[in-house]
């Protein structure tokens, strides 16, 4: 199977992974109205896919055609469940097996995973190897991470991780302890990239972290060289910032929007999932017009 992070055109633009809102309907959204080059499942845990009750676990790999290229992203501590978990997902029609080592979610990373195994390379490299072995080549395995635990730790931890078969690395440029907030460190992307092409020169970096425009992403791939962008905030800031034709939306069409996302919502989830979760995307579209906010208001009440 092609390498798929080899086989699309650089820069590459990724939609990021985010719990709760990634989902396969939001993902076939942006198929319609600006679509990622590549895009991830939300996070999934290993064993979860094992488990009796794979309920909530099927819906996480649920994916229609239009999402393709679409990238499973596993998380977890046990080696030899993520091995049989490549194999499942190299059966399951994935392009690729991205393992997050950036969660820093208190519930994730108090158990030692997500961004924890930062500060644990002996157990990330050990997860990369069995991953790697399940895979056995038939599909790219890649690494989101960020540039440190609590503190930054670019060189020893990309040095590290540069030392396996990775076909990229995605970079969230803040500590873990930083999460979201504040200013992010984008020169030790550059560091990174330095690395990189000193070390491993096939694996492609990706950097995300505040970039909520294309102009911003312009600027970044220019100042750094890496080979793409991830964004994540920036999608509900502008749901189109994946299209590459960047023109004002109209009342009608935010509304038009929103329409379309319930609309693919009911029809990819019906009775498997409650309404709700969609008050998180009103704002999105139902914003910055004449009437937004009455709008919004009622639109919110009536789910």
């Amino acid at each position: 199977m092609p390498n798929i992070w080899q086989s699309l055109s650089k820069p590459i633009f990724c939609l990021a992974p985010m719990f709760g809102a990634t989902d396969s309907a939001f993902r076939q959204l942006l198929a319609e109205i600006g679509k990622p080059d590549l895009m991830f499942t939300e996070f999934i845990n290993v064993q979860q896919i094992f488990s009796p009750d794979i309920k909530t676990t099927t819906q996480l790999l649920s994916y229609t055609s239009k999402e393709q290229p679409l990238i499973a992203q596993l998380w977890g501590l046990d080696p030899e469940m993520f091995e049989v978990a490549a194999d499942f997902i190299v059966d399951a029609g994935f392009q690729g097996i991205d393992l997050n080592f950036a969660c820093p979610v208190k519930a994730v990373v108090k158990k030692g995973s997500g961004a924890a195994l930062i500060d644990n390379p002996a157990l990330a490299g050990q997860i990369i190897e069995a991953t790697l072995k399940g895979s056995k080549g038939r599909l790219p395995v890649s690494v989101k991470t960020r540039i440190g635990y609590k503190t930054i730790t670019t060189e020893p931890w990309f040095k590290f991780l540069l030392q396996f078969d990775l076909a990229a690395i995605s970079v969230h440029c803040r500590t873990a302890k930083e999460m979201s907030v504040g200013p992010t460190h984008w020169p030790e992307i550059t560091k990174i990239v330095a690395l990189k092409n000193k070390l491993n020169p096939k694996t492609l970096i990706i950097a995300n972290g505040d970039i909520f425009s294309r102009e911003i992403a312009a600027q970044r791939l220019k100042e750094t060289a890496i080979d793409g962008v991830m964004i994540g905030r920036g999608t509900f800031h502008n749901p189109w910032i994946f299209n590459p034709v960047q023109t004002p939306k109209t009342k009608a069409e935010k509304i038009a929007a929103w329409q379309r996302h319930l609309e693919i919502y009911q029809i990819t989830w019906g009775k498997l999932k409650p309404i709700h979760p969609m008050k998180r995307f009103v704002k999105i579209y139902l914003k910055d017009f004449p009437g937004a906010l009455p709008l919004r208001v009622s639109t919110m009440n009536s789910l």
